[in-house]
């Protein structure tokens, strides 16, 4: 994470706060032109490097408007879904980085639509459904299932199961995905999930998984189990004073927007009021 933290110190200033209500508005307007005009949004707006290299430069912006599913009660309930799951994000990430996970899916997208477009020739137009926002919006799913996998939604708003069930479900419907289309929509595939790819892959810590690493943490581990619910803890919510010893599933994160190094617990984070020195 070295080369993003350089950039959050240099272009941090620079980075759109509540991205998800810009993304939930183009979509809006997206259906707005699906009911009004369905032939100016999919024969006008969508990603086709064909009709970008004759001079259609809007391309490269207005695709974001095409809706990731077509109309419908079940399309609210997940656009409103990703919106609550988006903000997390942002609010457990800072908005830079953010900004950075969903931004670098568009431009992905973008390179890799022009990448397959010189593969195959340079005189195909792709269609609507190759290239979308689909992939970009069930990266952020997923991303929030690594970061809080033991936090529960309901299904059907009645049986409560575990985020990361769902992200293992997303996972497999992605390689099942992957594995049934083509070369063209494999491409699509890989290039819409790049930025999940790139954050929870490419920038891990791998010294975690170190043999020194592992037996430093057997130690303290061993240590701790010692001494008991008096001993020393790694993790403290700020608010309620819960500790990892507490409970096997509770999740504890910083804070981006405090001032300070204040750790909260997963019914806390987003609950709790920023403190500003």
């Amino acid at each position: 994470m070295n080369f993003l933290n350089k950039m959050e110190r240099k272009f941090g200033r620079y980075a759109i706060y509540n991205l998800s209500t810009y993304i939930i508005g183009a979509y809006i307007i997206g259906y707005f032109l699906y009911f009004l005009a369905p032939g100016v949004l999919y024969n006008y707006l969508s990603l086709e490097p064909y009709y970008i290299l004759k001079g259609q430069i809007w391309r490269l912006v207005t695709w974001v408007l095409i809706p990731p599913e077509s109309p419908g009660i079940f399309t609210i309930i997940m656009l409103m879904l990703y919106y609550s799951l988006g903000n997390s994000l942002e609010q457990t990430w800072g908005a830079f980085r953010y900004n950075a996970y969903i931004f670098s899916g568009i431009i992905s997208t973008i390179i890799g639509a022009f990448i397959l477009y010189a593969v195959m020739g340079g005189n195909i137009v792709f269609g609507q459904a190759l290239f979308s926002t689909y992939y970009i919006n069930m990266s952020i799913f997923l991303a929030f299932a690594v970061c809080y996998p033991n936090m529960e939604l309901l299904l059907y708003f009645i049986i409560p199961i575990k985020v990361k069930w769902f992200g293992i479900l997303y996972g497999a419907f992605i390689v099942l995905s992957f594995l049934q289309t083509n070369w063209a929509g494999r491409v699509a595939i890989i290039a819409s999930m790049f930025n999940f790819i790139l954050f929870f892959l490419m920038t891990r810590n791998y010294n975690k998984v170190s043999p020194k690493e592992i037996r430093r943490k057997q130690n303290f581990k061993r240590q701790t189990s010692q001494t008991g619910r008096s001993g020393i803890t790694k993790h403290k919510c700020a608010i309620c004073g819960r500790t990892e010893l507490d409970g096997d599933d509770l999740e504890f994160r910083f804070c981006s927007k405090c001032d300070g190094n204040y750790e909260y617990c997963q019914d806390h984070l987003f609950t709790h009021k920023h403190i500003k020195k």
